[in-house]
This record gives structure tokens, sequence and C-alpha cells, in this order.
């Protein structure tokens, strides 16, 4: 992808950048005096420039860099050449300006500063506009002076010439100052006569293991007339099209976090899509701030080299967490901390190698390269305890679930290679237009694919999953639609009405209505399991099993309440709340009840006592009360799903609206309908019992 890009971009700025021949070469003559006259064009001031590393002294009077006056004799500095080298082009971005740096020209191994400076004689036309198109490709920082005057800098600098801020490299263009030129007849043109260039260019300890970012790495361009602008734009074309392949990859790793966060729409049990999601934002966070820091001067470089050293442990720490998670290991307990702290570990030496120490730590160059070195053992071996983390990840889910195990290996070898490809110089797996192709350029999209697909897998057997426990829920369903009565038993002097409507597809509420064949009278249980969906419906199942069986041999509400206590006992966090009672052939009712709403008699309260719900002590002391019912005696028996319905604002619907529609003689079905209208939030029961007269 990013060879792509990048032909693409020498193809479209090939007339101005790709072709030496095509950019005007300034002649250099005996003197040391490079005369160039310019129409409306570009040339590159390849030189020969004059060289000198260290730093300049001051004017003790004016207080200016001497190396950079006109006047300053700098015979005897050595000359380097900015001219492009014949099939010699930038590993990076194939871009054939590039040049070898002063480590290559026999001072390998410094770092600091150094100065380059070029006389430049201009014949230019009356008017016409001259610049200086500063080199993108020059590290780290540098100031450019046109005869001993500051014209600008990429890097902020005080005013005593002190670097404070590092920038990364993007387009510089700086206006030349016109000098007036009289000739012998008196006439007066704008003009350049000789200017004096010269580079205050400082190299970061940072950059000694990069042999090819050292100073100029290729040749500052002298732009005159309406080019200025054109070469400005084109400048930032070049960048733009040189980003192309980061802006996609931040495209794609972008749409690869939305894709993943949405797959929990499908299964919101499994998080680690989440983590997924969350390591896959890694990457173009990075991305996007190499970008914002190539574009803009809101901050240091080597800040950004910290934050991007940061971003680098989170994307290797993030991968060990998604692993852990995607084979729900929970074991060892310290396992997430160990994993944090190896993280910032991790960002620590990166950030020291890469950023910290470049901001002026006074130690010879000697120690800067031991304490790179230190740096860089310590950084190899904690990137080496994170691949063994990601085995003993991977050892164990294959231990856990076999072939699923098995299948995450490519990624995490993937990732390794990616961690060690440097360390062993197998980083560039080679060369195409002279453009350098790194081995991320290769396992990054190879990494999506494997990831994309272990997703798509893993979201097709959560999916079946689904479709087993749907299929689950419906004969959880098709059971309790038997257990529980649709059609009621015909009860010789009670008229009864019922309502039941759960919360989900399985509720767990309750109620049996057994009448007793010998003596006339009639057992009603109604209760409420802890908990809702597929456990309180198998729970339902248990109890009504229950009480079917204790009704062929005990009619008394309390003996009931017993047994369904001794079945819940001992089954974790299992509990009902519940209620029997025996309502004789003459009227006469005995109540019991196990923490249930008590029931209303003729729309008041009965009062009862309180008592603990079923399953959680072995001999509860339950309350009980009896009554007689007299003819056109109304028994309501509900659940607390009634008075529990709560609406949008949180208000409860109540007892008072219980009691005022119970008031006006509202039957089962409409007591239902209005709780479950106000908001229903838990199963719904409503049991209407009238008394019509003593049974025959």
């Amino acid at each position: 992808m990013k060879t792509m890009f990048l032909l693409l971009l020498f193809w479209f700025s090939a007339s101005v950048v790709a072709a030496q021949g095509l950019v005007p070469q300034a002649t250099q003559s005996g003197d040391g005096v490079v005369h160039v006259t310019l129409g409306q064009s570009v040339v590159a001031l390849t030189g020969p420039w004059r060289f000198q590393i260290g730093d300049s002294p001051l004017d003790p009077t004016t207080h200016r860099w001497l190396w950079a006056e006109p006047g300053f004799d700098d015979s005897d500095w050595e000359t380097v050449s900015a001219a492009p080298v014949p099939g010699q082009y930038d590993d990076h971005t194939g871009d054939p300006r590039w040049v070898k740096g002063w480590m290559a020209r026999g001072h390998e191994g410094y770092s600091g500063w150094a100065w380059y400076r070029l006389r430049v004689k201009v014949a230019c036309r009356l008017g016409e506009t001259l610049a200086i198109d500063g080199p993108t490709g020059a590290e780290d920082a540098w100031q450019l002076f046109a005869n001993g005057r500051l014209l600008g800098s990429s890097g902020r600098f005080d005013r005593q010439g002190n670097l404070q801020r590092i920038y990364f490299s993007r387009p510089l263009m700086f206006r030349l100052p016109p000098v007036q030129l009289t000739d012998s007849a008196g006439h007066t043109e704008t003009g350049v006569e000789t200017e004096t260039l010269a580079f205050r260019v400082w190299m970061s300890p940072i950059n000694l293991t990069d042999t090819s970012a050292e100073g100029f790495n290729e040749a500052p361009l002298l732009v005159a007339g309406a080019a200025v602008a054109q070469q400005s734009l084109l400048d930032w074309v070049t960048i733009s099209l040189r980003r192309v392949d980061v802006f996609a990859y931040s495209a794609l790793f972008l749409l690869l976090a939305v894709l993943a966060a949405s797959l929990t729409l499908f299964d919101r049990s499994d998080r680690v899509y989440l983590w997924v999601a969350g390591t896959f934002l890694v990457a173009p966070l990075g991305y996007m701030l190499f970008t914002l820091c190539s574009t803009v001067t809101w901050l240091d470089g080597r800040l950004a080299d910290v934050l991007m050293s940061t971003n680098d442990a989170l994307w290797v720490a993030g991968w060990v967490i998604v692993w852990k998670v995607w084979f729900r290991l929970q074991r060892p307990a310290w396992a997430s901390s160990a994993i944090a702290l190896m993280t910032v570990a991790l960002a620590a030496t990166d950030a020291l190698e890469h950023g910290l120490i470049d901001y002026g730590l006074a130690l010879p160059h000697g120690r800067h390269a031991a304490i790179l070195h230190a740096l860089g053992a310590t950084n190899l071996s904690i990137r080496l305890a994170f691949v063994a983390a990601l085995g003993l990840v991977i050892a164990e889910g294959i231990r856990k679930e076999g072939k699923e195990g098995w299948l995450a290996l490519p990624a995490v070898a993937v990732l390794a290679v990616e961690l060690f490809a440097e360390d062993f110089g197998v980083d560039v797996v080679g060369r195409f237009h002279g453009i350098q192709v790194q081995i991320w350029d290769v396992t990054d999209p190879l990494l999506v694919v494997i990831l994309v697909f272990l997703m798509l897998r893993r979201l097709l057997h959560s999916l079946e999953r689904q479709r087993q426990m749907a299929a689950d829920v419906r004969q959880a369903q098709e059971l309790q639609q038997v257990i529980l009565p649709h059609t009621l038993t015909s009860v010789p002097g009670l008229v009864i009405e019922s309502e039941y409507r759960p919360a989900r597809e399985v509720g767990g509420d309750f109620f049996q209505i057994i009448p007793h064949k010998s003596d006339g009278s009639v057992l009603i249980v109604a209760g409420d399991v802890t908990g809702k969906g597929l456990k309180a419906g198998m729970l339902v199942a248990l109890l009504v099993g229950v009480i079917q069986n204790a009704s062929e041999t005990v009619t008394e509400p309390l003996e009931v309440l017993s047994a369904l206590n001794r079945a819940l006992l001992g089954r974790g966090d299992a509990q009902a709340t519940c209620l029997a009672l025996r309502i004789a052939n003459d009227g006469s009712v005995t109540l019991a009840n196990a923490g249930q709403l008590p029931p209303y008699l003729n729309a008041e309260l009965l009062p009862m006592e309180g008592a603990l719900p079923l399953g959680m002590i072995e001999a509860p002391d339950f309350s009980q009360i009896n009554f007689r019912l007299a003819e056109g005696d109304r028994l309501i028996l509900l659940s607390d799903g009634i008075v529990e319905a709560t609406d949008a604002k949180g208000n409860l619907f109540g007892f008072e609206r219980v009691e005022e529609l119970l008031g006006r003689a509202t039957s089962a079905s409409q007591l239902a309908t209005a709780a479950q209208n106000f908001g229903q939030e838990d199963d719904v029961t409503v049991l209407s019992l009238v008394w019509v007269g003593a049974k025959e």
C-alpha cells in the first residue's frame, strides 16, 4: 500500500522533483561563488557547501554568529555536495533527491551542532521575488541565515540561539530580503547581489542510530517569481502524498475498530470485541499524532516521540489483554497488574531511547551511546517478556479450547515478528523502485486479515450459541405454558379471574389452583421466584411440581409452604416469596404467607405479619391468618410487579393506585393492563377470587 502511494507521488511530481535534469543546477566559478541566473524557475543549491562541525562563536560586539557573517573566512572548512547521486534513493520515501549526511562523510558518531555555508550570486529582473525553500530532509532542527541575518528556522530557538523545541520535518519557504543595486548610469533595480547562506543545524543524539538522518539529506532550493507559490504548493502536496499510506491505515483501523465494537450488538456478553476495538484504535491515534506533528507546531517532536512510544506500548499490551479475554483466562490474579507494569516500563524505556535523551543531557557522546545501549537492552528484555506472556496465554488457550487456541497462533506470530524485526535486521523486506518496503507494510495487513477472520468465526459461533439458547428459552416458555393454568378450573362457589404477563420470554411468577375432591375445598398457591429469565423459569417448574405432589398428601397452607422451603434449601441463591390459602366449602379461609404481598379483601390490604421468603433458613416461622368470606366478597392476589411498575420519570405505580383501581371494581385484566402501560419492570400476576356462596 505504501509503495503504491509513493509511486503515485513521484509520477505526480516528477517534472519538478524526480528528475535531476529538469531542475536547473547552480554553477560555481573559480572564485568559489555560485552564479545563478533566474527567470521564473527553481534551482537546487547543491553546492558544494562549506561544512564544519561544532557551533559558531558569537561576535563580542554584535552578539551575532560569526559563522553566519558574509565576511567570515571558511576556506579551511571541508566541502560537501548536496547533489543527488544517480541510483541513490531515500529508503523511506524513494525520493531521488536524497543525499548522505555527515556521518557517512567522516563524522560517524557525531551529534550536536554543525554549520553549512554557501555564497550565491543572483541576477534577477526588477521586482522578482526570491525565496529559499528549506530542505524537508534535514535533521533535527536548523536556523537559516542570509548575510548574517536570521531568515527563519525549523524548530523553536530562543534569542540566544538555544534550541527549545524540535518540530517534525515540514515544508518551509523563506523570502530573501531585496538589495538595492545601482548601475553606472544611476539606474536602480531590485535584486539580490551576493548572498551568503548559512544553515546552523542540530542533530539529536538519538539519531546516532540512524546513519541517514544527520544534517542535510537534500539540497535547499532557490525559488523565483511565480514559482515561489507553486513550489510551496508542490511541497505540501508532496508531503500529503507521502502521508497517504498513513491516512489509509488510519481509516482502515478506525473502520476495524467500529466493526469490532459493533459486534457487541450481536453478543453483549462477550467483552473481547470491545478490547479488540480499543486496541485497533491505538494504531490510528499514533498515525494521527505523527501526521499532526508533521503539519503543525503544537508539539515538540521529542514529546511526540514520547507519546508515540506510549502508543506503541499500548498496542503491544492491548493484544496481550485481547487474547487473555479471548480465552476467558482469569488466573493468575496478578496478571493484569503485571501487564500494566510491563506497559509502563516498555513505554518509559522506549521514550527515553527515542525522545527524552534529546532534551540536552550534558553527557559526552560516548556516554550517550552507552545509555542508548543500556536502554535498548532493557527495552528488548521487556518485549521478550511480553512475547513470553503472549506465549503463556496462547498455550493456556490451546490447553483449554484446543483448535481455537491454535488458530490464534498466527496472529501472535505476526505481532512477535513486528516486535523484533528491527533488532534482527529484517525490518526491510525489499525495495521497489527505490522505495523501502518494511516488514510492517506486510505484517499489519496480515494481522488485520487474521483478526477479521477470527472475529467473524467467533461471532458465528456466538450466534449459534444464541440460537441454541433461544431454542432453550422457547422450550421453557412452552413448559411454563403447560404448568401454569390457562383454562381455569371451575370451582363451585368461586368466580376466578387470572392475568399473567411475564416481563421477559420466561417469567418468574407462578400460581396453582387445586380443588380437593373429597372435602370440596380449594388450595391456591401464588408466588414469585428471585431473578428473571430461563433460570427463574426452571425454578418455577420445580416449585409447581412440588406443589402438585404436596397437594396429594397435605391440605394445610403451612405444610405446603414447608414443602416448598425444603425444595429450595441448598440450591444457592434460589429463593421465592409465596402465599398459600385454603378456602373451605363454607367460605372459611386459612392463609399462610412467606414474604409475598398480602391479598386485598374488598379493596383493603389484609393485615399480616412479615415473614422470610422460602429457601433462606431451614425452619422459618411463616405468618398465618384465618377469616371467613361473605357472599360477594372479593379477594385479590397480586405479585409485586404491579406496585413496583415504574414510569419514565422513576415514579412507582404504588399501593395508592392499586387501591384506587380496586375501589372502582376494576377487573384483573384492567389492573394488569394499567400496571403494564405505566411501566412494567417485573412479571405481573393478578388473581381475582369472588365468593358467590356456600357450595352444595
